[in-house]
């Protein structure tokens, strides 16, 4: 299995924080983002990683080469990473990824433990949903059946109906991925759609209800977790980690 981290993004919101650094090397408590994931993958048996770099890639890929060195690792640059979305940084993973996949934003603060709970899960594909009713329109927001099947997945869902929020981290299997890629190639490709969120593809696989792939939704709401979006989010977590001493 594989790990594709996505890094390309600049970040605005977190300006001015981000003017000098990319959003996953902004540190939390004693390390960064992106150590942090590393870490909880590394623990969790990971060691095949796709890295998909824009912003201040070079930092980036100074940083893995000095504390990472000996993982396995791919590095794409996203070259119009301030035009295009997170659709078009997993697109460009399309010919490094050999068979099953976790997909992750490299802006969450996390728990190993919730990777422990997708890997277990006993799904080839689902996704860690911090189910919660304390939610905003700017989340990723999932609708789920009484099996945990996901229904609907988006920004745009009607906060009264969700049952909580999609965290950034996904496991898929080899069949759903030749789906998916398909998807995002048509998208990109054919139709210039480079500016949406992936989400969206996953919404189209979603509605052609064919079993196979199904995505399921993992309660991972009693472990920590957190996506970094804006300096008050910033502030919350250094606050958070540093009384953790971690």
């Amino acid at each position: 299995m594989q790990a594709v981290i996505l890094a390309a993004g600049i970040a605005k919101r977190l300006r001015p924080l981000t003017d000098n650094t990319p959003k996953c090397l902004l540190k939390v408590g004693k390390t960064n983002l992106l150590h942090r994931t590393l870490d909880n993958l590394i623990s969790n048996g990971i060691n095949d990683f796709v890295f998909v770099l824009g912003y201040r890639g070079n930092m980036i890929m100074d940083y893995l080469n000095k504390n990472f060195s000996t993982i396995n690792k791919t590095v794409l640059t996203n070259p119009d990473y301030e035009n295009n979305n997170n659709s078009y940084s997993l697109w460009m993973t399309k010919d490094c990824v050999k068979d099953s996949m976790l997909l992750l934003d490299s802006d969450i603060l996390f728990d190993k433990e919730i990777i422990d709970k997708l890997l277990k899960s006993g799904h080839g594909n689902c996704l860690a949903v911090n189910v919660t009713e304390n939610l905003d329109e700017e989340q990723i927001k999932v609708i789920i059946d009484d099996e945990n099947k996901i229904l609907h997945i988006g920004k745009e869902i009607n906060i009264k109906e969700s049952a909580g929020e999609s965290i950034g981290i996904e496991k898929f299997d080899k069949y759903y991925l030749k789906e998916l890629y398909n998807i995002l190639d048509r998208k990109i490709v054919k139709e210039n759609n480079v500016n949406e969120f992936y989400e969206a593809s996953f919404q189209e696989i979603i509605d052609k209800n064919d079993l196979r792939n199904s995505i399921f939704g993992i309660d991972v709401s009693d472990y920590d977790c957190m996506e970094i979006d804006t300096v008050d989010d910033y502030n919350y977590a250094s606050n958070l980690y540093s009384n953790l001493k971690s």
